[in-house]
């Protein structure tokens, strides 16, 4: 044995291990998805205040369609569960911060960037993030507990709603900062509004303006200018809301139809597609290049050092190292220098293993037929659109079940969480670019372009899209997120085996962000 396959061997088994310690840390992380819900159901309470001043018969069925039957029940279970999930992840945190003892802790840890995880298991460092992480979630679990008694005390249910606020005042029982008196304050003003009789704190206006949002801060501003019997106010907050309602129903419009028709025309697709491959078999358009492998002219010690060294390496370590010795800080309060940090950091990783690529398959040039193939000639456009439209509805499918498996657990994408909560156009057209257009061009080229075809020289066409979607799955180092993209990686493999041009699964890639990044875009902003 050589002393190349012993140093790739020994990096693959190194690689492997510290990609399943990022997914078994991803496992105590909360999902974003959960956040996401949260979104959705905040826009569908402001959505259902909508009330037209025309009285239109096509309005009306405009509203029912989109809005739902009982939008109070559905989102008071959404935030008791979102609630019951967030004093999970603080009771563990909680126990993790009991085990490290002052005594453990020498030297006290510099303060750390909100956005990042630190791979330094000393006890100091590890005390400030689990320090950080328990402030964190105890801040969420008091904006939860507020709005949640809104909702209770919307419905009628004053004493569920009295004894939600009266929890958020009770006083901490840990060595840990207690959440922020304005929160509690605004418990005891949200209480005393509630209250027969009512109780109006001087600091009220204030308090709610400052702690509560969209619906919930609507809500309560009325309840209080009713109080006070403040007519112009009530009527200025009033028509705010009607505004602010109309302009929900219009984004769940875009959301809720654009993906639904998308998903619609995916699923004729898919029932045309597997009736053709039953009618006529082998000569069905599914089945176009099904079982036909690529001549790879290298071995599998190329392939694993594209990957463990050109993408692994260079990705997790390498790359990360060398922006961790330049002067230029993380940025942590400025969204446009966030997103500008990802993208830069993004093409360092991409041009790294490409690099790698090139320089590995260089001395095989001229390649053998279809491969890196983009033609602008042939129909890949439409390969793109209809992998798209069938990835929908299969994604989704795959998806609710993962969300029942994991619980709101497993971690997620954190640029999904920046794209969501930014309200900057700049800093959202350079998500958008690193997104919708960098991430494709690189993805498709390592993972369809080079892994896939590589894998048939061994494996059959089915199971080498099987496991090129796995890997490209597990690359994103988020437990619950294995599950879904390895369902669109499928349909990326499929499209990319048939049609035999880059640019098919590119335009796929690309069209399946653009419309995740449009979608948080509309529901930050309708929070």
């Amino acid at each position: 044995m050589t002393i190349k396959r012993l140093v790739l061997i020994f990096s693959t088994l190194l690689a492997i291990g510290l990609a399943t310690l990022s997914l078994v840390s991803s496992w105590q992380k909360p999902q974003f998805q959960s956040r996401l819900e949260l979104y959705q159901t905040n826009i569908a309470l402001q959505a259902q205040a909508w009330q037209p001043e025309d009285s239109n018969d096509n309005l009306q069925v405009i509203r029912q369609a989109i809005l739902e039957d009982q939008p109070l029940e559905n989102a008071t279970q959404q935030y008791q569960e979102a609630q019951k999930s967030v004093q999970t992840s603080l009771d563990k945190v909680k126990n993790q911060l009991a085990q490290l003892t002052p005594s453990k802790i020498t030297t006290p840890a510099k303060p750390l960037p909100e956005d990042t995880f630190d791979t330094d298991t000393s006890p100091d460092v590890k005390l400030q993030q689990l320090q950080q992480s328990f402030n964190q979630q105890q801040k969420l679990l008091a904006e939860l507990d507020l709005r949640l008694g809104i909702l209770q005390a919307q419905q009628g249910q004053q004493d569920a709603a009295f004894k939600t606020w009266n929890e958020l005042q009770q006083p901490v029982e840990s060595a840990n900062p207690p959440p922020s008196t304005e929160f509690r304050d605004t418990a005891n003003v949200l209480s005393g509004l509630w209250s027969n009789p009512p109780r109006i704190l001087p600091n009220a206006q204030q308090l709610i303006q400052k702690n509560l949002d969209g619906w919930f801060r609507y809500t309560a501003l009325v309840q209080l200018y009713q109080l006070q019997q403040r007519q112009e106010p009530l009527l200025a907050v009033k028509a705010a809301q009607q505004e602010a309602a109309a302009n929900a129903v219009f984004k769940l419009t875009l959301i809720g139809t654009v993906p639904a028709l998308a998903a619609l025309v995916g699923t004729i697709l898919l029932i045309f597609l597997f009736t053709q491959r039953l009618l006529k078999g082998k000569a069905a358009l599914i089945s176009q290049n099904a079982d036909v492998p690529w001549k790879t002219p290298w071995d599998g010690d190329t392939i694993l050092q594209v990957f463990v060294l050109g993408f692994f390496f260079m990705g997790q370590l390498l790359v990360p190292w060398i922006l961790s010795l330049l002067p230029i800080p993380r940025p942590v309060g400025n969204v446009r220098l966030q997103a500008l940090y990802v993208l830069v950091s993004y093409i360092f990783v991409a041009l790294g293993a490409l690099s790698v690529l090139y320089f590995s398959v260089k001395k095989f040039i001229p390649l053998p037929e279809f491969w890196f193939r983009f033609r602008l000639q042939d129909k890949w456009w439409l390969w793109g659109l209809g992998g798209y439209c069938t990835a929908l509805p299969v994604v989704v499918v795959v998806s609710l079940i993962n969300q029942k498996l994991w619980q709101g657990q497993g971690g997620s994408n954190p640029l999904l969480q920046l794209a969501l909560e930014s309200q900057d156009f700049v800093a959202l057209g350079i998500f958008f670019f690193t997104a919708a257009i960098a991430a494709p061009i690189f993805e498709e080229t390592l993972f369809r372009g080079f892994l896939l075809p590589s894998l048939t020289r061994y494996i059959p066409v089915w199971a080498a899209i099987l496991a090129s979607s796995l890997l490209f799955a597990i690359a994103h180092l988020s437990l619950s997120e294995v599950l879904p993209l390895t369902a669109l990686g499928i349909v990326l493999g499929v499209v990319y085996t048939r049609s035999r041009n880059l640019l098919a699964p590119m335009l796929l890639h690309s069209l399946w962000n653009s419309g995740t990044l449009l979608s948080l875009f509309l529901l930050g902003s309708g929070n």
